[in-house]
């Protein structure tokens, strides 16, 4: 599959989410930071089984995922770097049970934060601000759009279909397209 312009825009969008500190580089301490950001905005102690958990499925996330990307061994992945290695890794979405399905259950169950199998706006909100410092304005409208079903939440099936489209989808109208904040040029 041949990555499109359109794949490289949501890339870089997700890259500036994921370079926490700002430094143009994505190291195991920005994907921790992510980790420490959700916590604290969720108010849950750092030693609790749900932040040991999240902290846990991202370290995987970097030991699987991102650290394989740093071509030069440096510790750190810049823009170039993540980009070539989901233009390799990202190339089948058959692959998204074990490349991205994974961290994406970890973090539907910590965002559904009363449990009932559903992230409600106000979940969606708290996830995408605290974590990759998406506007509240940009969440709610990319949430409408991603609820399919127009029940006021998201169940399991539409945040991973929003995740895989994120990802590996090539449709210039799709809500996913936002996830991680406005994919524009």
């Amino acid at each position: 599959m041949v990555v499109t312009a359109l794949q490289d825009l949501k890339y870089g969008q997700w890259f500036k989410g994921a370079d926490v500190d700002g430094d143009g580089f994505i190291t195991q301490q920005d994907v921790r930071m992510m980790s420490e950001r959700y916590i604290a905005a969720r108010d849950t102690a750092p030693d609790s089984p749900t932040a040991r958990r999240l902290t846990e499925k991202m370290d995987e996330f970097w030991t699987n995922v991102i650290a394989p990307l740093d071509q030069d061994c440096d510790g750190k992945v810049d823009l170039r770097e993540m980009t070539e290695g989901f233009k390799r890794a990202l190339t089948d979405p058959a692959l998204y049970p074990e490349q991205i399905e994974p961290v994406t259950d970890c973090f539907f169950d910590l965002v559904d934060l009363n449990g009932n199998g559903k992230i409600e706006q106000e979940e969606f909100q708290l996830m995408f601000n605290s974590i990759s410092r998406v506007p509240d304005e940009d969440s709610a409208e990319v949430f409408a759009a991603l609820d399919r079903d127009g029940s006021g939440a998201l169940d399991r099936a539409e945040f991973h279909q929003a995740v895989r489209e994120f990802f590996y989808g090539n449709d210039p109208d799709a809500a996913a397209n936002h996830l991680f904040g406005r994919a524009t040029a």
